[in-house]
């Protein structure tokens, strides 16, 4: 399997309608309408050649189950819905599909409502 890295991130990212190159905190980000997509991961808890990919928390749930040892997420991470995707363990058409997966999320109403929150027993 090749090992990808941002610039095939944004390749492939940019297949997708309205998807516009940005920055965050100094990193380059794909951003949808202005809206976060995915970005190299800005916390130092991720790891490197990493993507933080945004994704509803449902989705994120199931990726961590199926696939942890390509998808995971750090503490930070926990409160916001994103997944952490390790490059080198993700062939090209999972990634086409998660970021397929994130698009829709990120251009539908609840990916609008922005980041949530930590709930609290």
């Amino acid at each position: 399997m090749k090992k990808l890295d941002f610039a095939a991130v944004r390749a492939i990212a940019r297949e997708f309608p309205d998807v516009e190159e940005s920055t965050i905190h100094g990193k380059p980000s794909l951003k949808v309408r202005g809206k976060l997509f995915a970005c190299p991961p800005i916390h130092k808890s991720a790891e490197p050649d990493s993507l933080a990919v945004r994704i509803d928390v449902e989705q994120r749930a199931a990726l961590l189950a199926e696939a942890p040892e390509t998808y995971y997420v750090t503490d930070h991470y926990i409160p916001y819905p994103m997944v952490l995707v390790r490059l080198n363990r993700i062939g090209h058409e999972a990634l086409r599909d998660l970021l397929a997966a994130s698009w829709r999320f990120v251009t539908s109403r609840k990916g609008r409502a922005g980041r949530t929150r930590r709930r609290f027993a």
